[in-house]
């Protein structure tokens, strides 16, 4: 998930995050060979008061780079300018995995296409700084080596945010998105949005890693979730300037199937009716709402609100199946003074339910249990003693009700092996 766009070093964070131990990427980045241009750190940061890391790539200045910009903090002055065909070998001569090089090769492939669109010069004759960078080496093979480590087989990315302003490049100041950015975007159709923040979110390395490994741009596959790396961006934003990587196994087709039935089967119409009354005894109001739950009410409740006059009143609410409306309504407008009654229709997921009995030292407790089925097992979300039945046993044995509700629950715990 990308709310604040990628790039490379973002991305490298996320792995760290997630579990891709940084003493790894280093000794496989290491067999590129060019461990006297850089150096690997990370850090653990705050983002808008989420805990993420940043992953940093330094550059190492040249003497003879130092000596001519001594002054200068713009790294592409001291960083190694390559062209396509020099990336490749440096890539392919590596010990790195087949994989781990292949993948590469192919993100640093699609970026020089791009930037070589833009400039209308072939992918091979492309030097841009963007393009033969050593940090833009090592985001990407970096990426691909962290990938490959947590054995991800397929990738999916969520729309991307398009920034704003301008940026600049070794060849001056570009608006954003940069053209190398948008070519990578109509290579993939990849689809974008604004929201509102005026910086650069996506790199061109982003755009590129993503419009090479990414199965799909979009909604998340059905999946369970397993893991989360949190990868930190350079600036604080409006919103946590964060790119999230969810690590998970993906469902099949039959749990897929089992999910959406769920939610099917659980999803009921429900109307909600709503009056507001100030001139009512709440005696009436009482007998009202007895009324209604033997009308067919679903729930009923008030609450005080103060209208018209600076009047005190009361908003009587009432949740009831839309074939009790008819029955509803009548008894409101029977048993109150109101003059209106406003209809809602909604929809309301509810969970399966069940029951089952607890026998405790004062009594056998009827026990209400609420769940729902993900991947063919069932989750239990809620259970709960019924409280007519801690009732009867609270009165009977001269005992708090606090106390049956407690002792029901922790004998059925018990018994179902949940302490």
């Amino acid at each position: 998930m990308c709310p604040t766009g990628i790039s490379g070093d973002m991305f490298l964070g996320a792995l760290v995050d997630i579990g891709v131990p940084l003493t790894y990427l280093r000794q496989q980045l290491s067999l590129l060979g060019l461990d006297d241009e850089f150096k690997l750190n990370g850090e653990k940061i705050i983002r808008n008061g989420q805990s993420c890391t940043k992953v940093n790539v330094d550059l190492i200045m040249s003497k003879h780079d130092h000596g001519k910009n001594s002054h200068s903090h713009d790294k592409h002055h001291h960083e190694q300018i390559r062209h396509l065909p020099e990336i490749e070998e440096i890539i392919l001569q590596s010990d790195l995995s087949d994989l781990v090089k292949k993948s590469s090769v192919n993100i640093f492939r699609n970026l020089a296409i791009a930037e070589g669109a833009v400039h209308g010069i072939s992918p091979e004759k492309v030097h841009f700084h963007e393009v033969g960078a050593t940090d833009a080496i090592v985001d990407i093979v970096g990426t691909c080596i962290g990938l490959n480590y947590l054995g991800v087989e397929k990738l999916y990315c969520s729309a991307l945010p398009i920034g704003g302003g301008t940026v600049k490049v070794a060849h001056g100041e570009l608006s954003v998105p940069v053209p190398a950015v948008l070519k990578l975007w109509e290579s993939r159709q990849v689809p974008v949005y604004s929201n509102k923040i005026e910086k650069e979110l996506v790199t061109p390395t982003g755009a590129a890693i993503t419009v090479t490994l990414v199965e799909n741009f979009g909604n998340p596959p059905a999946m369970k979730i397993e893991k989360i790396g949190l990868g930190a961006g350079n600036h604080n934003l409006i919103i946590p300037n964060i790119l999230q990587l969810w690590l998970g196994t993906g469902l099949n087709i039959n749990q897929t199937e089992e999910i959406s039935n769920f939610n099917h089967q659980n999803l009921e119409t429900i109307t909600v009716l709503e009056t507001q009354i100030d001139d009512l005894s709440p005696q009436a109001i009482a007998y009202t709402m007895d009324s209604l739950f033997n009308g067919g009410a679903l729930e009923v409740f008030t609450q005080p609100i103060m209208m018209k006059k600076n009047r005190l009143g009361i908003l009587l609410t009432v949740i009831c199946q839309p074939e009790n409306v008819a029955k509803c309504e009548e008894i409101i407008f029977k048993e109150t003074t109101t003059l209106g009654i406003r209809r809602l229709t909604q929809e309301r997921h509810i969970l399966h339910r069940e029951f089952t009995e607890v026998e405790t030292i004062y009594g056998v407790v009827k026990i209400k249990i609420g769940y729902q089925m993900l991947g063919g097992e069932k989750q239990i979300m809620n259970v709960q003693p019924e409280y007519e039945d801690c009732v009867i046993l609270a009165k009977k044995h001269n005992q708090s009700w606090r106390e049956i509700h407690q002792l029901a629950l922790e004998t059925w715990r018990n018994l179902n092996g949940k302490i």
